[in-house]
């Protein structure tokens, strides 16, 4: 019987912004059971908050990645071929939407607005895919970040909405198109949880007085309850597992 075992595995952790990141309660899981990682940041701001965190998990690699730059996307996967020579899981953890257009209404989100949010949290996980693909040769798993948001209405959520359901389709023709070559595709959907990205929502401390008072088990979620599930999924104990959304969220979307 497989058991989460990630000796020897090497993964890509796109998404750290502080300590308080999904992408960060992921990475201490990956590294516990094993991984060897490569970490990623914005910019030179960022870089002060993530490589510290990057280094106690002892990445081998940091590097920036703006994924809206070719150019820098190009050069930290030629890293890893160079370093590693083969990639075996990578966390896409990131999302972003202008403040104008995710603080109003769907129906008045500017066009450039919505490309935006789109490219940033949707197709650059297709753009990580794509250069993912030709190091996983025995094999990988990727992995990403939705919210139930993406499947219900829920307010102040706005914008996010249509594109986490973007997302999370995108990655079921992933999961369909790369399974050919074992190559599995899935997102994980955390309940609501202190991030630096949650912040940007209207109202979130109601929504997660709301998620404690509903969910079944009537408890916050915790970085290291993403961060476990994270690992099983990445790890060959979920070798049959692909295409799916898998919730984390202590049993809140049974509820009406």
């Amino acid at each position: 019987m497989a058991i989460i075992n990630l000796n020897g595995k090497k993964g890509l952790i796109v998404g750290i912004a502080n300590n308080e990141s999904i992408a960060w309660g992921c990475s201490q899981a990956f590294h516990s059971e094993g991984a060897t990682l490569a970490a990623t940041y914005l910019n030179e701001k960022a870089e002060k908050y993530v490589r510290p965190l990057a280094e106690q998990v002892n990445a081998e690699i940091i590097s920036p990645l703006n994924v809206a730059s070719e150019e820098q996307l190009d050069a930290l996967f030629a890293e890893i071929e160079v370093r590693w020579g083969k990639l075996d899981f990578l966390l896409h953890a990131i999302a972003f939407a202008p403040a104008e257009d995710l603080h109003g209404r769907v129906v008045d989100c500017s066009s450039q607005g919505f490309l935006t949010a789109m490219d940033i949290s949707c197709h650059s996980f297709i753009r990580l895919a794509k250069r993912a693909e030709p190091l996983m040769k025995s094999g990988g798993s990727l992995l990403t970040v939705s919210y139930y948001g993406s499947e219900k209405v829920v307010s102040h959520y706005n914008l996010m909405g249509p594109v986490k359901a973007a997302l999370e389709a995108t990655v079921r023709y992933l999961a369909a198109e790369l399974g050919r070559t074992n190559i599995r595709v899935n997102a994980i959907s955390p309940g609501p949880i202190h991030t630096r990205a949650a912040s940007g929502l209207e109202h979130f401390d109601s929504l997660l007085t709301d998620f404690v008072e509903k969910s079944p088990l009537h408890k916050p979620l915790m970085l290291e309850d993403i961060g476990s599930f994270a690992a099983f999924l990445v790890s060959d104990a979920a070798k049959a597992v692909t295409g799916g959304v898998h919730y984390i969220d202590c049993g809140y979307e049974i509820v009406d």
